[in-house]
Order: C-alpha cells, then structure tokens, then sequence
C-alpha cells in the first residue's frame, strides 16, 4: 500500500515511525509547508517523493493518505483526498466546526472511501484494556475524571518549535476525552463548558471546563490548560463500580498506582502505531475501520453545542 503524508512537523513524523512497523506499507510522498525542511524529513524517511502542494501528491501513485496538517486545514483536505479517489485518515480533530464535520461524511458516504479520524484514545493498550472490561460487562465507569494541561502561552509545537497555526482546546484537545467517554460509557447526553480568559495575542481561552453526562448515567469532568507550568500531558483517572485506573496514553495503574500487564492487548504498546494499523487494516479489508468518520460524528456535535453555549455565555 503506498501512502501520501501530509504535515511533515512533530506529529507526522510520529506517523512515519509507526509505519515502519507496518508490513507492505511505503509512504512515496511528504507534504510539508516548506520544501526544504520537507525534504530533509523525507530523506530521513527514505521518501522519494516531497513537495509543498497537497494536490501535487494526489497527483503521485498513492493508495491513501494520512493528513497531519493543521487544524483548520483537516475537512477541507480529507474531502480533497476523497475527491482525488484516495483513501483518507485525518489527523484529529476531524474539523473546527460541526457544519464542517458533516460535509466530511457526506463526502465519505458519496464515494465509500475509508475515512478515518486519529482519535488516538481509541488505541492506546491501556484504554484498549478498559474497553474490553466494559464491552464483557466486568466494570463499569461511574466517573471520569481527565486533566489535559500544557504550558503553551507562545504558539509552539510538540517538539518547542513554532507553529504557523493556533492549536484550540475545545475542538482538538477536548475532541480526545469527549470521543473516548462516549466509546467507553455510551451517548453523551449532557454537556457544559466554561472557559478562561482569552489570551491577547493567539486570541484563544487557555483554560477550559467542561462537563458530560452519559445516557448509562456516567459522568465526566474535563479540566484542560494551556497555562500549566507543571507535569504535562492528559491523565485519565477511571472510577468505576468495580476498580479504579489511571491511564496515562499508552500506559495503565491502579487508583493505587499499582502498574497493569498490558502485555497481549495489542500487537504493539504504541497507539499511533495501532491507529495506523487499523487504518490499513480497514482498507485491505474492505470494512468501516474504528474511529470512522460516522462512528466519531457524535463527538463533534457535542463539540459544536459547546461552542454555541461559549460564545452565549
């Protein structure tokens, strides 16, 4: 299977390290927004093929694409790739808006291509782990309690680089926990949000609240910060009827920080890695891969009423 990637900065080249790992996959082209330093991460790669013009790329003999470009950038690419005949997985978040979110669908639901989003959670061994509890009825989850913080008051990327866009709580960070709740509890049914002051110069709240409630009765607390001069990263404590974890990405304790064996979930403890697989998977296949763009829907509408209740508040 030969792949396009698009966004050649801190993430896409997470991307690239998990498809290695992938029997008979290549990755034959690298879009970034530069060329140069585009080129420098393809011939890191071994890529052949690196330009700056996504359409350039779908242009190249790829079978899919993988979009790590930002935000803003996501629904509008993902339809361009189903529009080129191309197979797409798109970085999350989906899109920045509910409206955009739709028409990303109705684009897969015209041309029955797969289109996947990277809702990472999905994947990752320790919630994998949990996940399975839930489905064989061995545990429920009463409470989630998450706290996604960074330290972020200059527009930088993961790997303390400039970022030539504006990352956003609500729609990229919040979209992890409100996506996994409802794939570990069921429906949301009820949410509400507060957030901080907005910063002056990247014009965003760097604080955020927010509340959901489950159709099961479940309920989860959200706090996210770009202002956290502290650890970083997003911790996901589980109350549940019968045990307590904390998941913490790829890894799993007890409430009593007693560490799980999350040996044999999968065939690799990396969830990038995993969400790749899937994605490959899914199309070699001929089936809806997990994370779907119809089975990660309900998410963004959430995301979207929260937005409306903010700019009312």
């Amino acid at each position: 299977m030969k792949i396009a990637l698009a966004g050649a900065g801190a993430f896409g080249e997470k991307h690239l390290d998990g498809l290695r790992n992938i029997d008979g996959v290549e990755v034959v082209s690298l879009v970034g927004r530069r060329l140069e330093p585009t080129r420098a991460v393809a011939a890191k790669y071994g890529i052949g093929h690196a330009c700056t013009d996504l359409a350039e790329a779908l242009q190249q003999d790829v079978d899919a694409v993988i979009l790590c470009t930002p935000t803003q950038m996501h629904a509008a690419q993902a339809i361009q790739c189903m529009d080129g005949g191309k197979h797409v997985q798109v970085e999350i978040p989906l899109a920045d808006s509910w409206a955009d979110s739709e028409a990303v669908l109705k684009k897969q639901q015209e041309t029955g291509l797969t289109c996947m989003v990277g809702h990472t959670r999905r994947f990752n061994p320790s919630h994998q782990y949990l996940h399975a509890k839930f489905a064989g009825g061995e545990a429920r989850v009463q409470q989630m309690d998450v706290q996604t913080y960074f330290f972020r008051r200059q527009n930088m990327n993961a790997k303390g680089e400039p970022r030539s866009w504006t990352d956003h709580l609500l729609w990229h960070h919040a979209a992890h926990t409100v996506d996994l709740f409802a794939y570990q509890a069921g429906p949301i049914v009820k949410a509400n949000a507060v957030e901080g002051p907005v910063h002056p110069d990247l014009g965003i709240a760097m604080d955020m609240s927010i509340q959901l409630k489950a159709e099961s009765g479940a309920i989860c607390t959200l706090s996210l910060s770009f202002n956290n001069d502290g650890p970083l990263g997003t911790f996901f404590r589980y109350i549940c009827d019968t045990g307590t974890w904390i998941a913490r990405y790829d890894d799993l304790v007890t409430g009593r920080e007693e560490p799980v064996d999350l040996a044999g979930v999968a065939v690799s403890n990396n969830g990038i890695e995993l969400q790749d697989r899937e994605f490959v998977a899914a199309i070699r296949e001929g089936r809806e891969p997990n994370s779907s763009v119809a089975q990660v829907l309900p998410c963004y509408r959430v995301l979207g009423e929260l937005e409306q209740q903010l700019a009312a508040a």
